[in-house]
């Protein structure tokens, strides 16, 4: 199987994770929203699977390219 990473494609601050560790989810669905410059905006499944590994929370400060997530699928 496949793993992809979800990565944060701007520095920000995650507001919300929208997904546990074993989650299923498909291509598109929003799985955490995030903060940059004062607008919130979705993060988004690269790719349909199984969450396996999730590496950042509610209130985290992250950088460009930050990994938030494994999906495996």
């Amino acid at each position: 199987m496949a793993q992809h990473e979800v990565v944060f494609p701007m520095p920000g601050k995650v507001v919300s994770v929208d997904v546990a560790v074993g989650d299923e989810v498909a291509d598109g669905d929003t799985i955490a929203v995030f903060e940059a410059m004062k607008i919130e905006m979705p993060l988004a499944a690269s790719a349909a699977g199984k969450i396996t590994e999730i590496k950042a929370a509610a209130d985290d400060m992250v950088e460009a390219e930050q990994v938030f997530c494994v999906i495996e699928g």
